[in-house]
């Protein structure tokens, strides 16, 4: 795959929602969001979808695509996948059965929870840790925005991501192998991936390591959780047994913090939320960390328990997860009582094509023009304040620097150097004023008694 490919992305701003309050500007880890000409921009080759402006945006105006659940219609065969973590969102109330069966009355012919042949996952984490003594830790390819995040921001640690297809990718071969086997033709098998996140969205419209996804559709969590609360106490009396036989306790818990590596016997270390990664990545790049043989980075807090499209506290959802794995068998009783015959044509489909860097260019690719430029920014903050208001359009002065020297920026975009210009005359208030509105909007300042906060809107 070309390092060149175009970065699918999930993310939609509404502009009639947001009211340009640099929530999501300021939030953003990886710098991918600019206020320009009084609309919110998210630069493409520095998002990472991970979801955090959608997370803090206080009026909902970054919201994220989905397929139209129509969409399973055109196949005889629907078969929705599930991370566990949905299962986790329910109610004690409602037992497992009664969910699977809520989301088979909604249409679908199938259910399946993704992380069921999870055993072909840990014998290829072992393998790989086992063949690349010379280059660990092995870094785990679960996460696909932490996966970006490495491509673009440390792409010299991209060759030590596991190649490996995600959980939906590999129950979806597994169970298409099973119809294949009854005689069904695989154009009449529609695969339908609940997401838990904005960046699993990307991983099946743009995925990594391949050309295409075998999933076909993606519904957002939130949504087909709603729809199966409203007719979860309608359910038909259907055995829902065959669609869970593959569940283990590590694959109930594998989407949760720790899941990858609780069970391994290598040296291995879980971070989760994606300013903590960055610190951590930060830290091996500067080889202040060492010794590890395998690395499980997950850009939510408590991993897909904290997904941005789930609607249960992710507290409460990690501990009904945890709660649930004690009903199953772990993975390697069920090994020693079926075997893993069963899982043996998988490997071969579970691993994806070469993951190459996609570093991100500050300053362009010329390099003797790139530290001219890095040169110049060094010298423009000399003159900027140092405050990080993102009063200017950009999360901060460094930014705002490295946006002039590539002419997406103007000293005067600062408010204090405006200030400054004011006060030695080389700028009228009028001038300060309608570049403020420019960058800001029209009627900005305006006062506005329905904007957050400005009513008593209780807590």
């Amino acid at each position: 795959m070309s390092s060149n490919e175009k970065f699918h992305h999930a993310l939609v701003v509404d502009d009639n929602k947001c009211i340009r309050c640099t929530h999501c500007i300021k939030t953003c880890p990886t710098e991918a969001i600019r206020m320009v000409n009084g609309k919110v921009e998210i630069r493409e080759e520095r998002c990472v979808d991970c979801g955090q402006c959608m997370r803090v945006c206080p009026h909902k105006a970054i919201s994220i695509e989905q397929d139209d659940l129509v969409q399973i219609e055109n196949y005889r065969f629907k078969v929705l996948l599930i991370p566990s973590v949905f299962i986790g969102q329910f109610p004690y109330a409602y037992t497992e059965d009664q969910i699977y069966r809520s989301l088979l009355k909604l249409g679908f012919t199938h259910v399946y929870e993704v992380e069921q042949p999870i055993e072909v996952l840990k014998t290829l984490i072992r393998r790989e840790i086992r063949e690349n003594k010379s280059n660990l830790p092995v870094i785990s390819s679960f996460c696909p925005a932490v996966v970006r995040l490495i491509r673009i921001k440390y792409p010299a640690f991209t060759e030590q991501i596991m190649r490996v297809k995600a959980p939906h990718d590999l129950v979806a071969h597994y169970i298409l192998e099973n119809f294949k086997k009854q005689g069904v033709s695989p154009d009449d098998v529609g695969f339908f991936y609940v997401t838990p996140c904005a960046a699993k969205i990307t991983a099946v419209k743009s995925p990594i390591g391949e050309e295409v996804s075998i999933i076909n559709g993606v519904i957002n969590s939130n949504h087909l959780y709603n729809k199966a609360m409203s007719v979860i106490e309608k359910v038909d009396e259907l055995d829902v047994e065959p669609f869970k036989k593959e569940l283990t306790k590590e694959g109930i818990q594998w989407s949760l913090t720790h899941g990858e590596t609780w069970w391994q016997r290598a040296k291995t270390i879980s971070v989760d939320g994606i300013h903590n990664a960055i610190r951590f990545l930060e830290r091996m790049e500067n080889g202040q960390v060492s010794g590890f043989d395998f690395l499980e980075l997950r850009a939510c807090d408590r991993s897909c328990a904290g997904g941005v499209l789930l609607s249960q506290n992710r507290f409460l959802v990690v501990e009904r997860l945890k709660m649930r794995a004690r009903l199953y068998p772990a993975s390697s009783v069920k090994m020693e009582a079926e075997g893993y015959g069963r899982f043996s044509g998988l490997e071969p489909l579970a691993v994806t094509d070469e993951i190459k860097p996609r570093p991100l260019m500050l300053y362009g690719s010329d390099t003797f023009k790139a530290l001219e430029k890095m040169e110049r920014a060094r010298n423009i903050m000399c003159h900027l304040p140092g405050i990080d208001c993102a009063a200017c359009g950009a999360p901060t002065c460094r930014a705002l620097a490295e946006d002039m020297v590539n002419g997406l920026a103007k000293m005067s975009d600062c408010i204090f150097i405006q200030q400054q210009w004011q006060n030695q005359g080389k700028v009228s208030p009028q001038k300060a004023f309608q570049k403020m509105e420019k960058k800001w909007g029209e009627n900005r300042f305006d006062p506005d008694c329905t904007k957050k906060g400005a009513k008593d809107e209780s807590f």
